[in-house]
């Protein structure tokens, strides 16, 4: 798999978003980077092979990037690859931003509980090493006209003459699923959004144990609130979930979750199996994460009890 560079997005101005479509244009130039994020799907492995990447006036296509690239969408949950570094355009108005991809496959879990590979070709060349395709994996369109992210209500916006930066999020979730009938296939219906920030948003869930609380072992081991999970769910029901941690060794556990879209998100909290517990505030609890800031959502365990 091709190497990228990953990094935090800091202080790049917004891209503006207008309410009509027009040519590409207008005087001087912009700079336009692109940065790949990911909401995460109950799939293995989403494998894809992005041969270009351009915007689409009424002029024609500007290429921000001609390399091909594949990247495995899971391991970019609560993380970011940087696709498109600061090309120069000229600065006007675009309506669209295309993704040609060329290939991909997904890993799934089979009826008998071992994996299954579905891939757009046999032969793909970002199939992992002895692969064994199962069946087809169909990505209609995608290699010639490309995928388009919706940017807007009418997929126009602004290049001005300064930086700018695209947050584009693949959701794998509701990006795969199989064909219609009995053929076996999957198909490719990539499901992408993508927002103009400054930065990316994030919220951080921090839980502590409620005065005088204690949890109870779990089949005969001791319990801690490492062994929780929490969980943020956008708009669109795609959940994430990340292991709480300590890093500070304070006894106040965290999870961050950083790259999201800006938007209203749900919070929960998931213990271990075999135990119940309850909150304060109660969960799910609803949150606005904002662009360039980092939302901290305080959970104290009010009651802890086992079976």
């Amino acid at each position: 798999m091709i190497a990228f560079t990953r990094r935090l997005v800091l202080g790049l101005l917004p891209l503006a978003i207008l309410g009509c479509s027009d040519s590409a244009g207008g005087n001087g130039s912009g700079r336009v980077s692109v940065v790949l994020t990911d909401a995460p799907g109950d799939v293995l492995a989403a494998v894809v092979t992005i041969d270009e990447i351009y915007l689409q006036g009424s002029d024609g296509r500007t290429v921000l990037r001609d390399r091909d690239t594949t990247v495995n969408l899971l391991t970019l949950a609560n993380d970011a690859a940087e696709l498109v570094h600061e090309a120069v355009v000229p600065a006007g108005r675009y309506e669209q931003l295309r993704f040609v991809i060329s290939g991909a496959y997904i890993e799934v879990e089979g009826a008998g509980g071992a994996s299954e590979i579905y891939a757009t070709s046999p032969d793909y060349a970002g199939l992992p090493e002895g692969a064994v395709v199962t069946g087809e994996l169909q990505a209609p369109s995608l290699g010639q006209s490309g995928l388009k992210v919706q940017l807007g209500g009418d997929d126009s916006f602004v290049v001005p003459e300064d930086a700018t930066i695209v947050l584009v999020d693949f959701d794998v979730s509701q990006s795969f699923g199989h064909a219609a009938g009995n053929s076996g296939r999957w198909i490719m219906h990539p499901v992408i959004r993508g927002a103009t920030i400054t930065t990316a948003a994030g919220i951080a869930v921090d839980v502590t144990l409620g005065t005088g609380v204690t949890l109870p072992d779990l089949g005969g081991n001791p319990t801690t609130l490492a062994s929780f999970s929490a969980t943020v769910t956008n708009a669109d029901n795609s959940t994430e979930s990340l292991p709480l941690t300590d890093p500070e060794a304070d006894g106040t556990y965290t999870a961050e979750f950083k790259y999201l879209l800006p938007g209203a998100y749900q919070v929960g909290l998931t213990p271990p199996v075999g135990l119940t517990v309850t909150t304060n505030p109660a969960l799910p609890v609803s949150v606005t994460a904002t662009s360039g800031t980092t939302v901290h959502v305080p959970v104290s365990v009010t009651t802890a009890t086992a079976p």
